[in-house]
């Protein structure tokens, strides 16, 4: 999509995010800080990973070189102190928070005998526990913040018998990250704090595709982290009392939005449908 060149949309708005030192996370933070956000990062990138790039810092700086002001905090969202710090800060910082995006996962598709239980653990941790905990702390500032928003990226409930039987805890670890988010749709209702799931429809050329998806193949059959951030900015921005308690793909939210023309996305040849994702509707 083209950047909003008359307005921006996001201005003043303070959005919090778990994660964000690369991929999506990231495309997210950078896309609203374009649109005049504040940005907070909580993520334990604190040095770089010689098999991964970027660091919560790094991710800051691209932040802020956007547009928006960037506020870095080395964390763990597993830990209730950390988030609990991480949340103080960005109020502090920037007086409140607006937007909660559910954004840290880990992954592990080994089947159920083959998944040590230290990578159930850390699924059920980050994906789950994280999720609770960030959106827990957030939500006294959402309800009395700018048109709030909580979005997790996590996916439709698609309970066909092929992803049930597939990586069973992985799923459950995703599946769970959309409950609450669904969940928390319908218990703030009235308070208007929206919260909606998003998740892509085909494979996005992030670091984790390329180590553990496919590795070149599969970049080569996926899109660019820019059209999630960009779908999650058409949400973010519609009123929270009108988008709500939706599990939402890319596509469908740019269509909505009269986008039509996915080719600056990449992805322009055969592409290869995301996890939970059936194929052509």
């Amino acid at each position: 999509m083209t950047e909003n060149t008359t307005s921006q949309r996001l201005a003043g708005r303070t959005l919090m995010m778990s994660g964000g030192s690369r991929g999506i996370g990231l495309a997210i933070g950078i896309a609203a800080a374009r649109e005049g956000a504040n940005v907070v990062l909580l993520a334990k990138t604190d040095v770089p990973d010689p098999r991964l790039p970027g660091t919560v810092h790094t991710a800051a700086a691209e932040i802020e070189a956007a547009g928006g002001q960037a506020l870095a905090v080395v964390g763990d969202v597993r830990d209730e102190a950390s988030v609990d710090d991480a949340v103080a800060q960005a109020v502090e910082r920037f007086g409140g928070i607006d937007i909660c995006v559910n954004n840290a996962s880990a992954i592990a598709l080994a089947p159920t005998a083959d998944l040590p239980v230290k990578r159930f653990d850390l699924m059920t941790q980050i994906q789950l526990r994280g999720t609770y905990l960030l959106t827990r702390a957030c939500l006294p500032h959402l309800r009395v913040g700018t048109n709030p928003h909580i979005l997790s990226l996590s996916p439709p409930l698609n309970l066909s018998p092929e992803w049930l039987g597939k990586h069973p805890a992985y799923t459950l670890a995703k599946y769970g990250m959309s409950l609450l988010t669904l969940g928390w749709a319908a218990e703030y209702a009235e308070d208007g704090v929206a919260a909606n799931c998003l998740w892509p429809e085909t494979l996005i050329a992030t670091a984790a595709v390329q180590n553990l998806l496919g590795g070149d193949d599969a970049i080569a059959k996926a899109r660019t982290p820019e059209i999630v951030a960009d779908a999650a900015i058409e949400i973010l921005t519609r009123p929270s009392r009108e988008q709500t308690g939706e599990a939402l793909l890319d596509v469908d939210v740019l269509r909505q939005a009269g986008v039509t023309d996915l080719s600056s996305y990449g992805g322009t040849g055969e592409l290869e449908y995301d996890i939970f994702v059936d194929g052509p509707r």
